[in-house]
């Protein structure tokens, strides 16, 4: 603020609270200068949500005591760290090479963002749902089947035989061993069969993922699978 918009600040204060007017000229000069000392840097309003009278009428809303430069500066500094700490810098439009130039435009654009004078750069959020997907991305999904296309799909088998039996399985309509907990092995849900190597006193010296999932397990998923559809075929009591 200049000395014109300080004043002019002081003068909507007083309307508000007549505690800060100043009848004697040389109190008045006095209290100008120290406010536009004090306050000098503060705008008197911004493009962006900062407006010094709208401070200085919320501390004269919630405060019985007279209004001080203080009060006006902390509101202040509170709105452009909350700018700063949103903003994210984004890559400057000079040659990467020139170093000064690079560092001039990202000091230049925080500081515009901290003054108020641009909205802060945030950072890309991670959409979710339908409605974040690209077009493109989607027809192309719809095109492929899957997000694998099916030659990487064929190609990645051999490096992960478990997964490609699993989705076999599925294609072939039958159960899903992985889905349920191993007996033998006691391989969680989702993870593959392991191979026990059993040494000379009978103690595991190690174990290795299994192509297969082993037989029992493979019962107990038969069985799953079947449960609901025995439960539909049961007849309501009378």
């Amino acid at each position: 603020m200049d000395r014109r918009e300080t004043a002019a600040l002081l003068a909507y204060i007083g309307r508000l609270d007549p505690r800060t007017i100043r009848t004697d000229q040389g109190e008045a000069r006095d209290q100008l200068a120290q406010w536009h000392e004090l306050l000098g840097d503060v705008p008197m309003a911004t493009p962006h949500g900062w407006d010094t009278r709208i401070a200085a009428r919320q501390h004269i809303r919630t405060s019985p005591y007279q209004i001080l430069p203080a009060d006006i500066a902390r509101p202040w500094e509170s709105y452009r760290r909350d700018r700063l700490a949103r903003h994210t810098d984004p890559t400057p439009s000079v040659d990467p090479d020139d170093q000064a130039a690079w560092t001039a435009e990202l000091v230049g654009t925080r500081r515009a963002v901290a003054a108020g004078l641009t909205q802060p750069a945030l950072a890309p959020a991670i959409t979710s749902g339908r409605d974040g997907i690209d077009p493109t991305l989607e027809a192309r999904l719809r095109e492929i089947g899957s997000c694998i296309p099916p030659a990487a799909r064929a190609a990645l088998a051999p490096y992960r035989p478990a997964r490609a039996a699993r989705e076999v399985a599925a294609a072939l309509g039958q159960p899903d061993a992985l889905s349920v907990r191993c007996d033998w092995c006691l391989a969680q849900p989702g993870e593959p069969c392991r191979r026990r190597r059993i040494g000379p006193d009978q103690g595991i010296r190690g174990s290795a993922p299994r192509a297969t999932p082993h037989p029992g397990r493979l019962d107990l998923a038969a069985a799953r699978q079947a449960q609901p559809t025995e439960q539909v075929r049961q007849p309501a009591p009378a």
